[in-house]
């Protein structure tokens, strides 16, 4: 009973914190702090990066070093065994078009082992192996025990189109919880990281998830993974860009209005911020993060800088006008700033001509691509069918 009642007592708090933190929050531009972000081209020993060369061996090691250090923590990479178990399900909701997968991976290390659940959706009409996507899902399981979200992940349209589709939820590698988010793997496999300051949180646990779903695709007879796309929406999407920062297997990486800690620049102090995210989920970045709660300027990186770890392979951002807490233009400025990477230093165009303010329309090329759309929060097929648009173009 005492523990329920922390447990409640703590959940009211995180609510109160987050109120509080909406009531005070910046959504005035004229309020936003002039912008000194960190170069892309400038090395920490103050080395000018004019080459892929250059940026390969000395910067973009830096960057990656700086993100890993003060904000999302460790991915390990280390483990013994990994092994797949299939069972194939019928009389599931797509039984016409799709054949089903329900993978368990199990990942031995040392003398632990844990099992994370993979659902794999394949088309039953294919003639060659299929490309695959996969969505990191952090919502909560549905009750009637179905697979897919109507919108959120659209099984049957991309089915149709000729892909292959997975997800896994969050709860099976690290749950997304204040309380249980070290049940899963990091006390399973890696309780080291739980002392560390820049040890594995939630974010890159869902992360250590996705690669092993690309271990599995890499196997697979029916896939072709050289034709990856890693998808994730708000946490999930935070999620998905540090994945691919760390595993170059994924072609294609979509985060949809990741907002803070994700695709909005963290010194714009617009919408949710360093503090804020901080105070409401300490489960998701590594413990050094807090160090620059309410002090984003003494940041030593910024999050235009993630997508230019991912260079050349294609990044795609994805906003809603509604959504200002994820701060739409900072995500926006996020990606132009970053695209200089894909355009100097991998000579591919960047299609960011226009300000923030003078969009009209989704912006894409062939490895870079954003759009904003009306409405709030969300993952949905409007989202959904505008990026396949982009993903034709890659492909």
């Amino acid at each position: 009973m005492q523990a329920l009642w922390k447990f409640l007592a703590l959940g009211i708090l995180i609510i109160f914190t987050k109120t509080m933190a909406q009531s005070q929050v910046n959504y005035d531009e004229s309020k936003v702090p002039a912008l000194h972000l960190p170069s892309l081209f400038i090395s920490e020993k103050g080395e000018v990066i004019d080459s892929r060369e250059k940026w390969e061996a000395i910067r973009k090691p830096e960057i990656f070093r700086l993100f890993q250090t003060e904000v999302y923590g460790q991915i390990p990479k280390d483990f013994d065994e990994i092994s797949f178990e299939v069972t194939k399900r019928s009389n599931h909701q797509f039984d016409l078009i799709a054949n089903l997968e329900e993978v368990d991976i199990k990942i031995r290390r040392g003398e632990k082992t844990h099992v994370m659940r993979l659902n794999v959706f394949l088309p039953k009409e294919m003639e060659e192996p299929a490309p695959i996507i996969l969505l990191i899902n952090h919502r909560q399981k549905a009750e009637d025990g179905s697979l897919a979200e109507e919108g959120y992940w659209p099984v049957a349209e991309l089915i149709q189109k000729g892909f292959a589709t997975a997800s896994f939820h969050a709860e099976t590698v690290a749950p997304d919880d204040i309380q249980r988010f070290s049940g899963g793997i990091l006390t399973n496999l890696y309780p080291e990281q739980l002392d560390k300051k820049d040890g594995l949180k939630a974010l890159g646990a869902w992360g250590w998830g996705a690669m092993r779903a690309m271990d599995y695709f890499e196997q697979h007879e029916a896939i072709n993974a050289k034709k990856s796309v890693l998808v994730g929406h708000s946490r999930s999407g935070k999620s998905a860009l540090w994945t691919s920062a760390n595993d170059p297997r994924w072609a294609i990486t979509y985060a949809n209005e990741s907002g803070c800690g994700g695709a909005a620049l963290s010194k714009r102090k617009f919408g949710e911020t360093v503090e804020i995210i901080n105070n409401a989920f300490p489960h998701w970045f590594a413990e050094n993060f807090k160090k620059y709660n309410g002090a984003e300027e003494s940041l030593p990186l910024d999050q235009h800088m993630l997508p230019a770890l991912i260079a050349p392979r294609a990044v795609y951002f994805a906003s809603s006008k509604d959504d200002q807490w994820a701060d739409p233009k900072g995500e926006y400025l996020s990606l132009q700033i970053g695209s200089q990477v894909f355009s100097r230093i991998y000579d591919q165009e960047s299609p960011f001509k226009l300000s923030f303010e003078e969009l009209k329309g989704p912006v894409h090329s062939k490895t870079l691509g954003y759009h904003i759309r009306e409405g709030e929060h969300g993952l949905t097929w409007g989202d959904w069918s505008i990026f396949l648009e982009f993903v034709e173009q890659v492909w």
